[in-house]
């Protein structure tokens, strides 16, 4: 099995068709198909089906596609841990709060460490985030309440306080029998932070019958605050949403409050950005805990607070 195969299979795979993977790797069709027959032959498996002028993967074409992307990726990080001390670029999944309030100082010291760096970034829930991830639609993820598989590595990044946001007008909110037929104004399903929420308020027999989902903390503040219903979010995400003074906060019990934000990448395969994003997040933590305690390593700014706690 020649390397050079693995390419032009992927290629293949990528494209859809011998025609436009010998077009993509410049090399005539007979050469590709040729190519992909030998990889066929010394695996002794058909590894595409042909359906309307279209080639798609067999299912032994889907699981060595997934052994080819890992082959391919470790030769690329081999081959920029030789050439060059700097990573190349960097995707980075997301949930969206994290993305408000914890990356942009992160972010903004990785970019002046690495400035040849084209970092993108995705948000969305935590089980979309995880998919991706899965699927290498992204590098890493930064996701809450990530229980370790076989699959992913991962590390503590941040730990957020969960409160619970309401109309100021509202009573205040001792328990879960509280919100009986209150709208819950979240994340589309699959986010962490909603199942923390419905986690708390089933230890009360509360199933929420009416939920209005919003994919923006700027629209769940802006529709606490005028009255539409409650929602739980990170105190951090409140100290930089326009707004938030606008809204009550209310604690949650002491094991329902504390959320851990993971960073996660798949297994045996942290290139050299994962491995820059890592020691980013380590400096982080501990100028951030440095600054807490009076500390002179590092100055860390932060937004202004501009929320009341009502007790």
């Amino acid at each position: 099995m020649d390397f050079s195969d693995l390419q032009v299979f992927k290629a293949v795979v990528e494209e859809g068709g011998i025609t436009r993977a010998a077009k993509r790797l410049h090399r005539v069709q007979s050469n590709v198909t040729t190519r992909i027959q030998q990889l066929e032959a010394s695996l002794g498996a058909k590894l595409f089906l042909r359906e309307k002028q279209r080639l798609h993967l067999s299912p032994a074409g889907k699981l060595f596609m997934g052994y080819v992307d890992q082959i391919l990726n470790i030769s690329e990080q081999a081959r920029d841990a030789i050439t060059e001390d700097a990573p190349k670029g960097l995707r980075i999944g997301t949930l969206e709060s994290t993305a408000a309030s914890r990356l942009p100082l992160l972010l903004s010291r990785y970019h002046t460490k690495f400035p040849a760096v084209r970092v993108e970034l995705i948000t969305g829930t935590a089980d979309a985030m995880r998919d991706a991830l899965l699927n290498r639609e992204v590098d890493v993820a930064f996701i809450a309440d990530c229980v370790p598989a076989g699959r992913v590595e991962t590390m503590p990044a941040f730990e957020e306080e969960l409160v619970l946001i309401a109309p100021r007008s509202r009573k205040e909110i001792r328990q879960p029998r509280d919100l009986r037929d209150e709208t819950i104004i979240t994340f589309p399903k699959g986010c962490a932070y909603r199942r923390r929420l419905q986690d708390w308020l089933a230890t009360g027999g509360i199933i929420p019958e009416k939920t209005l989902e919003l994919s923006s903390y700027h629209a769940i503040v802006a529709c606490v605050a005028a009255g539409t219903g409650i929602a739980l979010a990170p105190r951090s995400v409140l100290e930089v949403v326009r707004g938030a003074e606008s809204v009550q906060i209310c604690p949650l019990p002491e094991r329902s409050r504390r959320a851990i934000t993971s960073l996660v990448w798949r297994k045996g395969e942290a290139s050299w950005a994962v491995k820059a994003l890592q020691s980013e997040i380590d400096y982080y933590k501990l100028s951030t805990r440095l600054s807490k305690g009076n500390g002179s390593v590092a100055k860390v700014q932060r937004a202004p607070t501009r929320v009341r706690v009502f007790s």
